[in-house]
């Protein structure tokens, strides 16, 4: 590696760093500052926020790494511009695109490193982060009591206290304490002059140690309760005098309890790129069921219109239909084990039989008939007369009942006809109406149905998309910031700050508005996603060809004197006019 190379490499790595961890805390305070309401109050232990910021700034590295190579790239060349190092540089013969070569492959590297964390870490980083930012606001506050007020944070226990000591948190004074948990309304209550409030079992209990107070009870005694004597009696009230007393409830209500991540692991931010494709191909393969369904369903649909023509499916819904019945015909078929046998079957040999010749049996062996006897033949004859007579019977009752039957067909078309003829009454028309109002609204429901799994099938996809355009994005501000900052030549934080921050800007907008059309289906998803990776490129390959013929973009002085080429040319104009006139 040259020493250009490394002097190049070395420039650009501290500001990046710097930038990416500069702007990985930026992104942090501004997406917790949505959750502080949620996380103030509650008495989390410092690790578990700790876990929380962690996994967000992960959650944010996608969008930070493209801002940090912006702004790094152009502070990088902004100082070798500043202190005439590009100056030099080309003065050795070295051109632009010579000197932005290694940092384009550290890019291409950074890239990679970029594709990495968006498809492996930032999916588990969310599913952590979510579910658990999701447990913290569920947990209840911590305990707070105030001067003056019910505190019902416990679950069917209010507690008052009109004192507090500021020099010892544990001293309460004037306390009162009512106790809902046999849910009979305000009948045990503790009034207590004095007392002190701590927590036991790593703070799973709350004990109160109250003195010279009273408990009262309204309700039978717990002698009649043991002895079933309950409702036998009027209700009484009891009064017992204390000057010590020790009550414990219990805050397992307040412990934090972590919910199974599995209820989380369906949202798009939490699938990688293999899991994507398998949420897509479903959502497919769902599509593809409705239509199915639809096709299926129309003989009851419409029982009569089109009843006697075959249904002809489209070449995706036959696919399909094929492929799911070849899934169901593989349920019953029964497997066989693999063996030599089965991959090798043996072919049985054919037994192999003698060609003899057939035997013909000659004229003079043949024995000839023998005569029948007159006998036989007179019955013969005697039995074919019966069975003549018997057969003409036959015919004539069959004819009998042919005849019937036309007519009974005949007298049931003569109905038919005059049911088909007959005007239609008020229920008929309303059952078909009904029927039709039944079959438009199923057809609704379908479609309905299919529009939501192309919607969050479009949502998938958008994801699929944005972990890939998400990386590359980095190349493309490199190309925007290394020529500008040799442009500008400017460095620090000052110019290349407010510059990065602009095209930023640029960017999340043009992201935002592609996301947004694309699942509209205004535009494809394609071009949804990547048109500001596109745009971003193209604009970075002008200021590449600017920065190579050394154009002045920035410098006021060459506004002035294009202004002032103007102005001389229009009044030449006008004295041209003038003169012709």
């Amino acid at each position: 590696m040259k020493k250009l190379d490394k002097l190049i490499i070395s420039s650009f790595i501290a500001p990046f760093i710097l930038t990416f961890f500069v702007v990985v805390f930026i992104l942090l305070n501004i997406q917790m500052l949505k959750y502080f309401d949620d996380l103030m109050g509650k008495g989390l232990e410092g690790t578990l926020i700790a876990k929380l910021f962690f996994y967000f700034g992960v959650v944010t590295t996608p969008t930070a790494l493209p801002l940090a190579v912006l702004l790094a790239a152009l502070i990088t060349f902004g100082n070798l511009g500043e202190h005439f190092e590009l100056t030099a540089i080309k003065s050795a013969g070295i051109s632009l695109t010579r000197t932005l070569l290694p940092l384009f492959f550290l890019i291409l590297i950074l890239t990679g490193f970029a594709f990495f964390v968006n498809n492996n870490l930032v999916p588990k980083a969310a599913l952590e982060a979510y579910s658990l930012l999701y447990d913290v606001k569920q947990k209840k506050p911590a305990l707070d009591l105030r001067e003056g007020t019910f505190y019902n944070g416990i679950p069917d226990i209010s507690i008052k206290v009109n004192k507090k000591f500021p020099h010892d948190d544990a001293a309460l004074k004037d306390i009162i304490v009512y106790d809902h948990r046999k849910h009979d309304g305000n009948k045990e209550v503790i009034i207590a002059d004095s007392g002190r409030m701590t927590t036991i079992l790593n703070e799973r209990y709350l004990k109160f140690e109250l003195f010279n107070g009273y408990n009262y009870v309204e309700g039978t005694s717990q002698e009649k309760e043991m002895t079933g004597q309950k409702g036998s009696s009027a209700e009484s009230l009891t009064r017992s005098k204390f000057n010590k007393s020790q009550v414990v409830f219990d805050l397992s209500s307040f412990q934090m309890v972590r919910t199974d991540k599995k209820w989380f692991q369906g949202n798009r931010i939490m699938r990688n790129l293999g899991e994507l494709d398998q949420d897509m191909d479903s959502l497919y393969r769902e599509v593809l069921q409705q239509q199915l369904n639809y096709y299926n369903y129309k003989p009851t649909y419409f029982s009569y219109f089109n009843k006697s023509e075959p249904l002809i499916y489209p070449l995706e819904l036959q696919e399909f239909k094929y492929y799911k019945d070849s899934l169901e015909r593989s349920k019953y078929v029964k497997e066989v084990p693999y063996s030599e046998e089965n991959a090798n079957p043996k072919v049985l040999p054919v037994e192999k039989t003698e060609n003899k010749p057939l035997k013909r049996e000659s004229s003079s062996s043949k024995k000839p008939r023998k005569l029948e006897r007159p006998s036989r033949i007179k019955s013969s004859i005697a039995k074919g007369k019966t069975v003549r007579e018997r057969d003409k019977n036959k015919l004539a009752a069959i004819k009998k009942d042919n005849l019937a039957d036309s007519i009974a067909v005949n007298s049931r078309y003569a109905k038919l006809d005059s049911v088909f003829n007959a005007a239609p009454s008020k229920e008929i028309a309303q059952n078909t109406a009904n029927f039709a109002r039944q079959v438009v609204s199923q057809i609704i429901n379908s479609n309905t149905s299919i529009e939501n799994f192309k919607k969050e099938r479009i949502v998938f996809e958008i994801q699929w998309h944005k972990i890939l355009a998400s990386s590359l994005a980095c190349v493309a501000m490199f190309m925007i910031g290394a020529p500008l900052g040799s442009i500008i030549k400017k460095g620090g934080l000052g110019v290349p700050f407010l510059v990065s921050i602009i095209f930023f800007i640029i960017y999340y907008l043009l992201s935002m508005q592609g996301e947004k059309l694309a699942k509209q289906g205004t535009i494809g998803v394609f071009a949804g996603v990547w048109s500001a990776d596109l745009i971003l490129f193209l604009i970075g390959l002008v200021f590449l060809r600017q920065a190579r013929i050394d154009a002045r973009l920035f410098d006021a002085d060459s506004y002035m004197v294009a202004f002032d080429k103007l102005k001389k040319w229009v009044t030449a104009r006008k004295l041209q006019t003038k003169v012709t006139t």
